[in-house]
């Protein structure tokens, strides 16, 4: 299993930069080098370069985050490998605030499809478990009991589970702790699956989709309240207790060719009645005044603006949507 991490200590790589920085400089155990840029959708091995060039990535928010790129085989049948997907996890909160990930024909739609991956749940985040910890993150950083279990929550995929259906080890790592929300399950299980379906469909549009998902952990009013087990808190009282947010995201970027659209959700995980997925529709310059990050920076600024600012009314024409 290949793993990539970013954090302050000489034993991971560090990204010093985030959109807009033109120093290109990266540090390696405490060594500065110059890093190449990289064409999108190469889909490249991990390198210290993809927050930075890969458009999946939005900006780095940085200070008790650390950024984790997961890589492995992404397609048993044709042996295909690559970056599976990243998350950035809030050290302090023990959460993660988004993960992002690409999604195309060969890692995605072509050869034989593997089982969900399936363990006994009991709790204790062992490699063996349904939800392990993520061993690429430091153990004084890593969760010590599964929070979720007797929560009430359900462990809301971010990259889902059935978006990495073709290699054992790519859908095995979507079951990491790091990758998981508190969700309701009526919202995990409907309108959230309802959309994830959503962008599996119209990843049949383009020839590559950069997609962006997460909850909101970052303003008080954003989070409903904090959970580990069966103690529900309206603060955080200690370091497992996770903040269960008020409302999820999407932002998809589509490629085909040399053209690009991009399109967001932004929804409410306690009012959600409305099954209709344009209702929550929303533009990616809408959805970065939502939730303070800046998606899809390390597109050109002149595609960047074009995409976030296209009218409402343009955006939903530009999109074909599941009925």
């Amino acid at each position: 299993m290949k793993q990539l991490h970013f954090f302050l200590s000489t034993l991971l790589l560090v990204v010093f930069v985030a959109c807009g920085d033109d120093s290109n400089e990266y540090k390696i155990g405490g060594k500065t080098g110059e890093d190449t840029p990289v064409q999108p959708d190469e889909r490249q091995s991990a390198g210290p370069e993809i927050a930075k060039y890969n458009l999946e990535f939005p900006a780095l928010k940085g200070g008790n985050s650390i950024v984790v790129v997961h890589s492995g085989v992404l397609n048993d049948t044709y042996n295909k490998s690559g970056v599976n997907y990243s998350v950035e996890w809030d050290t302090s909160l023990r959460a993660q605030r988004w993960s992002c990930y690409q999604m195309y024909a060969d890692s995605y739609k072509s050869g034989s499809q593997v089982s969900r991956y399936s363990a006994t749940n009991d709790g204790s985040l062992s490699p063996e478990c349904q939800y392990p910890n993520d061993q690429d993150i430091l153990e004084q950083y890593r969760l010590t009991v599964d929070p979720y279990k007797y929560s009430g929550y359900d462990h809301g995929h971010i990259c889902a589970s059935a978006d990495r259906q073709r290699a054992v080890e790519a859908n095995y790592q979507t079951f990491y702790i790091t990758n998981m929300q508190p969700q309701n399950n009526k919202f995990n299980a409907g309108i959230w699956a309802t959309m994830e379906n959503q962008i599996r469909t119209w990843a049949n549009n383009f020839d590559t989709l950069f997609v962006c998902k997460g909850g909101t952990i970052d303003k008080a009013e954003h989070i409903i309240e904090y959970v580990c087990g069966k103690s529900h808190q309206a603060t955080r009282v200690n370091a497992d207790h996770v903040p269960v947010p008020k409302y999820f995201f999407m932002a998809v970027l589509g490629k085909k060719g040399t053209s690009f659209k991009a399109t967001g959700f932004w929804i409410a995980q306690d009012n959600y009645t409305s099954t209709d997925l344009k209702s929550y529709a929303v533009t990616i310059q809408a959805l970065q005044n939502n939730t303070g990050i800046d998606f899809f920076c390390n597109l050109p600024d002149d595609i960047e603006n074009q995409v976030e600012t296209v009218a409402h009314s343009q955006m939903e024409k530009e999109w074909v949507w599941i009925k």
